[in-house]
């Protein structure tokens, strides 16, 4: 199901991805897509041994990937981890159109494709923050027992972290999707995304500045 409307989502979408990536490029320098190493689902508990592919030097708590997304931030912005700031002047004016509207995580279809994300299920983190948290958050480690998700139940059921408890009760949100989800509690919460999408709920936080390097 998710692969299928994604695949529906990306034809549908490609006109206006492709105003969106020229915008971006006329407003300021630098490159269109942004790409970040994130934290996926942890498939290590699937093998009593790990294959080739799985291998790691250390277990950084699930499968890294490159996250796609539109570049929201000035060219040199640095990707420093922070907490969510509705007047960060790294973001550039279109880029703040973007994450008003949730524009900016259109490529992530791509990555739905690559069978990296679902479209629902707990948002990944850079590994060291993941790394950071799960030392801090008991039980943070369980979220990777899925992919991860462009939106979900956490999303749209609260704003922006502004501390630690708010990741614990985001957190709490997750294993709670995790524990029951189905087709339809995936179909639910992507209804409820459109209203959010619209700046009529929650809107998720961006726990790192975008970096354009």
């Amino acid at each position: 199901m998710n692969v299928g409307i994604a695949v529906v989502l990306l034809l549908m979408t490609l006109p206006l991805m492709a105003v969106i990536a020229l915008l971006v490029l006329l407003s300021s320098r630098g490159s269109t897509i942004f790409r970040q190493t994130r934290i996926g689902r942890n498939r290590r508990h699937q093998h009593s041994e790990p294959c080739d592919g799985d291998r790691r030097s250390r277990d950084l708590g699930g499968m890294p990937f490159e996250m796609l997304k539109f570049r929201s931030m000035q060219h040199g912005a640095g990707a420093t981890q922070v907490w969510a700031a509705a007047d960060d002047t790294r973001v550039t004016p279109v880029g703040r159109v973007l994450r008003r509207f949730r524009l900016d995580e259109l490529p992530q279809l791509v990555n739905i494709l690559r069978g990296e994300m679902n479209l629902v299920g707990p948002r990944p983190e850079q590994p060291s923050l993941f790394a950071e948290l799960r030392e801090k958050v008991e039980g943070y480690p369980r979220r990777q027992l899925v992919l991860p998700g462009i939106t979900g139940l956490a999303q749209v059921s609260q704003g922006a972290d502004h501390s630690i408890d708010d990741v614990r009760c985001k957190l709490a949100f997750d294993l709670d999707y995790i524990s029951r989800r189905t087709p339809r509690e995936d179909l639910r919460i992507m209804v409820r995304t459109l209203p959010v999408m619209l700046g009529l709920g929650p809107r998720s936080r961006a726990t790192v500045a975008d970096s354009p390097s």
